[in-house]
């Protein structure tokens, strides 16, 4: 959401930090037991002054649930616009994906828990952006069946393999942790080729050419 005009760094500084707490108490507690009361002594502000960044405790939700979908959304419809083969694209989704799994891990829990809190139409607009990033992901593995690199099957069965292997990541990922998410992603994303190939997906060339488009976008 933007800085709405006559507020300086210091406001969207302070919001941030509010967003952040309330993700974090969330997370913890459950949007519904978690009040407008304990967010402003957790940040140190009275009611009155953390409506003046928030406007309301749904508006805390949105925001969380934006901060998940617009990098996911920015992220993938760049992705999908490359040329590169299906397989590559949805090998970098996948660590993107996981990427902002790791830095927003509050963050995710209240997207995947919460999001039924949001009243119409919120829900609905959320709800909708959720979509189009599934819709991504289903058009790419659709994409690789077409090319005869993933065997024919159900799209909205394998759109639903992709997204639960990534997104139930959150449950049990710790920060700090051994795994990154570049090595889940190449470890997820080879456990479902290899069954959505029946067994023929090239790992190796896989990742030889990931590593070769991301060496050619950075360079």
């Amino acid at each position: 959401m933007a800085r709405p005009p006559g507020h300086g760094p210091q406001y969207q500084i302070k919001r941030d930090e509010i967003i952040d707490t309330a993700a974090a108490l969330f997370a913890k507690n459950g949007y519904a037991a978690t009040g407008i009361v304990e967010i402003g002594e957790t940040v140190g502000l009275a009611k009155g002054a953390l409506y003046y960044y928030i406007g309301s405790k749904e508006n805390l939700l949105i925001e969380i649930q934006e901060r998940v979908l617009d990098p996911l959304l920015e992220i993938s419809a760049r992705i999908q616009a490359l040329e590169a083969a299906p397989t590559v694209k949805l090998r970098l989704l996948s660590e993107e994906l996981l990427t902002v799994i790791f830095e927003r891990l509050d963050h995710i829990w209240v997207y995947e828990h919460d999001y039924r809190q949001l009243s119409e139409p919120n829900l609905e607009r959320m709800l909708k952006r959720r979509r189009q990033f599934e819709e991504v992901v289903r058009s790419l593995l659709v994409a690789a069946m077409d090319e005869g690199v993933f065997r024919d099957a159900d799209p909205s069965l394998a759109t639903l393999q992709f997204l639960n292997m990534h997104n139930h990541t959150y449950q049990w990922v710790k920060p700090g942790q051994q795994w990154t998410a570049s090595y889940l992603s190449q470890t997820y994303c080879r456990t479902l080729f290899i069954g959505f190939s029946g067994g023929t997906c090239d790992i190796e060339a896989l990742e030889a050419a990931v590593a070769e488009h991301r060496a050619a976008t950075s360079a």
